[in-house]
């Protein structure tokens, strides 16, 4: 380590202190981050185990926004089969999401019919890079190994073991994801059948057997 005398010059001191997040949150798994929703409330990454997730960072000024639609889309069609959309708002690019937490909220249900979370706004690159984005960067690199977030919308798609499987620039609708999106829902891992699914397969089963015969 370089020093001057006793002391780190200032940026060495921040590149250490940046070094030490980064591999603080990366030794965390996905299901241990915990970032805040628009009212500051924590939301834990443990209420999506066993889920499919897709985390995009997202802007109501960008040539991008109307991806909303079709992640609304997407989350509504698959939402019951274990599926989830996460936005996180941030105004880093060309500053396209200047409006405060509630504001964003309000833009996306009243322009879009967004009913997915959109959490609290965040910076997705640089020393206050939020801890989601933290991870994801260092589980999937972009374009030519480019681990920083480009632009508006890009997307991470997270398997139900909570491994990221995959990154997806801005330009990638979300509709276009749809494949591999059912692919994901169908793999090991899921959440536990419900009293109800069981029951209704129970039922399936009995209906199914010739009159006389029980499981």
């Amino acid at each position: 380590m370089i020093r001057i005398g006793s002391r780190l010059t200032p940026s060495l001191r921040h590149y250490t202190s940046s070094s030490q997040r980064i591999t603080k949150f990366t030794m965390s798994g996905f299901y241990d981050l915990s970032p805040l929703d628009a009212k500051g409330e924590p939301f834990p990454f443990s209420q999506l185990k066993g889920k499919v997730v897709i985390i995009v960072n997202v802007a109501s000024k960008c040539g991008f926004t109307p991806q909303y639609e079709e992640l609304e889309e997407l989350y509504k069609k698959y939402k019951d089969q274990g599926f989830e959309v996460i936005g996180f708002p941030c105004n880093q690019f060309a500053h396209q999401e200047p409006a405060t937490n509630e504001e964003i909220v309000q833009f996306c249900k009243l322009n879009y019919g967004v009913t997915f979370p959109v959490l609290k706004k965040v910076d997705v690159n640089g020393a206050d890079a939020d801890p989601v984005y933290v991870y994801l960067k260092s589980q999937k690199s972009g374009l030519l190994g480019f681990k920083g977030i480009k632009w508006n919308f890009e997307k991470f798609l997270v398997d139900r073991k909570g491994q990221v499987k995959d990154r997806y620039s801005s330009i990638t609708k979300p509709l276009s994801l749809e494949k591999t999106i059912e692919t994901l829902l169908k793999e090991e891992g899921g959440p536990a059948p419900t009293a109800t699914t069981e029951a209704t397969a129970t039922a399936t089963a009995d209906a199914a057997k010739p009159s006389g015969e029980s499981l």
